[in-house]
């Protein structure tokens, strides 16, 4: 007599996965931006965390973001590497482009945000001074308005990686 399966494993679908699992994960685009993302993130935040904060409301945006999807991101690769994702049971062609989208959205202000910091300021006598619209002028050296540029140039690649990522994730869920 055949055995009847168990109603409760039969009731999910199976984890849909394009991406490998393992070590594998590093040697597709997907895994490769992913690494990208961890390393330039990591960069905006020492960067950031590096300089006299100026714009409190603006560059804690920036931390918040960068530091927030450093730890995602990190955890999102591990998820692949140890092959942890293939007994989450989900779509995870969806959720790669949901993911990517919303860190997408995130770094994109982040890198808009810095980019006005970095451009609101003007030289005088090597120090580059801020003129907001209030009563609080802030005073930056050539080096923190350097850091301020690089942590700039940074998250708008982290940015592109982001979309990169976003879009190749899109493609998966298509098909």
């Amino acid at each position: 007599m055949a055995e009847t399966p168990n109603p409760a494993t039969t009731s999910f679908p199976a984890p849909t996965i394009s991406l490998p699992l393992g070590v594998e994960i590093l040697r597709t685009y997907s895994g490769a931006l992913i690494c990208l993302e961890i390393v330039f993130g990591g960069l905006v935040w020492i960067l950031v965390a590096s300089t006299n904060v100026s714009v409190p409301l603006l560059q804690g945006w920036v931390m918040f973001v960068s530091v927030t999807m450093f730890i995602c991101s990190s955890v999102y690769l591990a998820l692949f590497l140890l092959g942890l994702a293939e007994k989450i049971n989900t779509d995870w062609n969806f959720m790669d482009m949901f993911y990517h989208f919303i860190a997408l959205l995130f770094y994109f202000g982040a890198f808009l945000l810095e980019a006005t910091v970095s451009s609101a300021g003007t030289y005088v006598n090597s120090t580059c001074i801020r003129r907001p619209r209030g009563n609080i002028m802030t005073f930056l050296d050539y080096r923190e308005y350097s850091i301020n540029v690089a942590a700039a140039i940074f998250a708008f690649i982290v940015t592109l990686c982001y979309g990169c990522s976003m879009f190749m994730g899109f493609r998966r869920w298509r098909k």
